[in-house]
């Protein structure tokens, strides 16, 4: 089974909006926030750092986003803040615009009848990993009924560490409503606490750990509403899907978009004089400051027949903080 929230992942269609990287619970040894997140009261939708409300409806807009995921840090640490912008989101965008939130505390009930007030769908619990196993009778159990009768979709969202059949326990009791496992990850922000604990990359792979994958799918993947997203799907799918409707969004008439969703254009010094000397057509360049952006192919032919004489090649990410990823001298 796949969820609401995972269909328009899926797409590409979720802007992620980081609302506070504080998480005073546990220090989880997989926590993959960068040193950039982790500990700060900042707000980003996607790449974009929040100074105004403004600014996370225009990347929802930037994207064409179907919905959001609220994360952090811990989401309900700052319930005011994460209730004010599940409102904001719900006022821009209609009810449609799905919104879902990871946390890794219960909350309780009047946190569960705030972010069902402000607009909240669905929320996805990730226990302690010291208590998977053990957690019926415990307030984990209760709260997956409480928020259910608050007006939000329970559901649990943890990582592929090993297989645990009491979240298939809660699913069949009807106490949640789906679980999300992700592929085990080592990333930036958790390598060296990951490789103390004794876990390797796989072989061939840029983030997926060695081990458990095969064991939580023999014993959990089989039940009709567990979804095990694997690092080459959140990649491949999810992250790109995402590049692309915002460069479908953005892109100017002589961009090119690629496969993976970035942006290539051509780049030169040359006087913005002299592509109207040669009446290049409007629509196939861009003046800006100090420079042209022109489409990509236009100029490798200007400079091949020697109407300019420097030049590039850029690639580049469609997201706010507009990433290059390659260039490529022409001249």
């Amino acid at each position: 089974m796949i969820s609401k929230g995972c269909e328009q992942c899926a797409m590409g269609g979720k802007m992620v909006l980081f609302v506070y990287g504080y998480c005073d619970q546990r220090d989880c040894f997989y926590c993959p926030l960068g040193e950039n997140r982790k500990n700060v009261t900042d707000v980003y939708a996607n790449e974009r750092l929040v100074e105004s409300d403004e600014d996370v409806v225009k990347e929802a807009k930037r994207m064409d986003a179907l919905g959001s995921s609220i994360t952090g840090g811990e989401p309900q640490e700052a319930l005011d803040k994460t209730c004010h912008y599940i409102s904001l989101l719900k006022d821009e965008f209609g009810e449609d615009h799905h919104i879902h939130l990871y946390t890794g505390i219960t909350g309780g009930r009047e946190n569960m009848r705030r972010l069902a007030e402000a607009g909240l769908d669905e929320i996805r619990f990730h226990p302690p990993l010291e208590l998977w196993g053990d957690m019926h009778g415990t307030e984990w159990e209760d709260i997956l009924y409480i928020a259910r009768e608050e007006g939000l979709t329970p559901a649990f969202e943890i990582p592929g560490i090993r297989a645990e059949p009491e979240f298939l326990d809660f699913l069949d009791e009807g106490a949640a409503e789906f679980c999300n496992i992700n592929e085990f990850e080592m990333s930036d922000g958790n390598y060296r606490r990951m490789q103390e604990k004794g876990y390797e990359l796989q072989e061939g792979h840029m983030s997926a750990v060695d081990g458990s994958k095969q064991a939580i799918l023999d014993e959990m993947g089989d039940h009709e509403r567990v979804y095990f997203c694997t690092s080459v799907f959140k990649d491949a799918a999810q992250h790109r899907n995402r590049l692309k409707r915002m460069a479908q969004n953005l892109s100017r008439p002589f961009d090119e978009i690629t496969d993976d969703g970035t942006l290539v254009y051509g780049k030169t010094y040359t006087p913005a004089e002299r592509f109207i000397e040669l009446g290049v057509p409007d629509e196939f360049y861009s003046i800006k400051s100090n420079h042209v952006e022109v489409a990509w192919w236009l100029l490798e032919e200007m400079i091949e027949d020697g109407d300019v004489d420097d030049g590039e090649i850029v690639e580049q990410y469609p997201t706010y903080d507009g990433t290059v990823v390659e260039r490529t001298p022409l001249a």
